[in-house]
């Protein structure tokens, strides 16, 4: 796969949207587990940048407000109408005292605390806060932030889409697309299901989908990655390595969606190693690869916090892989029968 290659992110924008195939995504940016200098955080933007990369997602939550700060300062050195740029919703950022700071997974973190807020003038704000962390205007793309259930329960999503759709939250996107200030909206989570029930709702442009769409997941492939062609939504694959698994291969404490990985997982994953190691190809190679066989997706956003890390980012995103590593992984029933497989690559490649 070549990472120069840039897809339309659908075809119902007012304002076209493209995204190189491989995006990079700013979490590591606000300190995810371990602080990272500011020197360091530039650089890594700028090695992206030098790579080829045109597509960047930040969001208020990732080190609250930290990565859309240092992400403002490198847009500032780059082409601001080379790249693309995306957001999110939904959480505010507070003052508060020390103790009630929530700092979630960052470190190292502005005296904040999150409000979750999904209706219109939370919506508005929101977006409002981020233009004046970002110094910019011109975000592309806003996306409804973890409104599902996750670990809060089914309650909070339930009351999260009364927000959206009773109290104002969808009317504020529509206006901000509709005004020309964005020009896509979506959601950005970690569960394609809420993905499908928003497009039972409303009208969207695209999803940003959390490692729900991987080697080792192919569930979305029964309903609703068939809707999102059908509509006309593009999907943004983030977590294509369910969250540490399809990068480390099965070691000892590899991690799955965020916790320790089971038997189960573990076990599956040797065998998409053996069936990787007699094609002479990495595990996370094919796991970077694998999402964009599909056509509703159209970029991939693997994280980086230094330089190297994104050069072998863009290594791995470049290795050729043979058709028949995917036909063997069918075999093996080790990837749902009807994925459809990125296709660059051959044999002889």
């Amino acid at each position: 796969m070549k990472l120069a290659t840039t897809h339309a992110l659908n075809d119902k924008t007012t304002t076209p949207i493209t995204l190189s195939q491989m995006g990079f995504g700013c979490a590591p940016l606000g300190n995810l587990y371990r602080k990272l200098d500011e020197a360091d955080a530039q650089a890594t933007l700028d090695a992206a940048w030098d790579a080829g990369i045109r597509y960047f997602d930040t969001a208020p939550q990732y080190g609250l407000g930290l990565s859309e700060m240092r992400v403002a300062d490198a847009m500032a050195r780059f082409d601001r109408n080379a790249v693309t740029l995306s957001t999110k919703v939904g959480r505010l950022l507070n003052d508060c005292a020390p103790d009630e700071v929530t700092p979630e997974a960052f470190v190292d973190v502005p005296q904040k605390k999150i409000v979750f807020d999904f209706t219109y003038d939370g919506i508005m704000r929101s977006y409002t806060d981020s233009v004046a962390r970002l110094r910019t205007d011109q975000i592309d793309m806003l996306f409804l932030h973890d409104l599902d259930a996750g670990t809060n329960g089914q309650a909070f999503e339930d009351n999260n889409l009364r927000q959206l759709f009773s109290q104002g939250g969808y009317t504020a996107l529509r206006e901000l697309r509709d005004g020309g200030q964005i020009a896509g909206i979506g959601a950005g989570v970690n569960a394609w299901e809420i993905c499908e029930r928003l497009l039972g709702e409303a009208d969207f442009d695209a999803f940003l989908l959390a490692g729900r769409y991987t080697l080792l997941e192919q569930a979305p492939l029964e309903t609703f990655l068939p809707l999102c062609t059908k509509r006309g939504v593009g999907i943004i694959l983030g977590g294509p390595y369910n969250s540490g698994i399809l990068a480390t291969g099965a070691v000892e404490g590899a991690r799955y969606d965020y916790a320790p990985a089971s038997e189960e997982i573990l076990q599956r994953v040797r065998k998409l190693e053996a069936v990787c190691a007699a094609h002479d190809t990495p595990l996370i190679a094919a796991a970077l690869q694998f999402p964009l066989g599909h056509e509703a997706v159209k970029t991939v956003i693997p994280g980086a916090s230094n330089p190297d890390e994104v050069r072998q980012n863009v290594k791995i995103f470049e290795t050729p892989i043979p058709q028949s590593l995917w036909s063997d992984l069918k075999t093996e029933r080790l990837i749902h029968p009807d994925a459809p497989t990125p296709k660059e690559c051959d044999d002889a490649a």
